[in-house]
């Protein structure tokens, strides 16, 4: 872990999640991990980014998770401080949702947000 990711509180990656992105990677080739991403952007100021991404960097935070790996860079884990990274599938669609304590407001469809 970063030294960033050391004193920030813990990201969590939920079980559900962990079942997506499993699925998403599936037939990728071997070392793909999800990378997520705080962006500029979006109607609330700040948006969440999702790839795919076979490359870690020195001060990326890794969460583990059921054998899957997500990757957060150091300036997005100060966003993202004791947030939980979810997987919901419902009626009107299905999507990575992330739940950030840190975020002050948040648009309908919960992809942008402000702190």
């Amino acid at each position: 872990m970063t030294e960033i990711a050391e004193l920030a509180a813990p990201i969590t990656l939920t079980a559900r999640a962990a079942r997506q992105i499993a699925r998403i990677i599936d037939g990728e080739s071997k070392g793909t991990m999800l990378r997520v991403a705080v962006q500029g952007g979006g109607c609330s100021g700040f948006q969440y980014g999702f790839t795919l991404d076979d490359t870690r960097q020195d001060d990326d935070l890794v969460l583990e998770r059921d054998g899957v790996t997500v990757l957060i860079d150091a300036v997005s884990v100060g966003y993202l401080a004791g947030s939980e990274i979810d997987y919901t599938d419902d009626l009107i669609g299905s999507a990575f949702k992330i739940n950030n304590p840190n975020a002050t407001s948040s648009c309908g469809c919960g992809t942008s947000f402000s702190v």
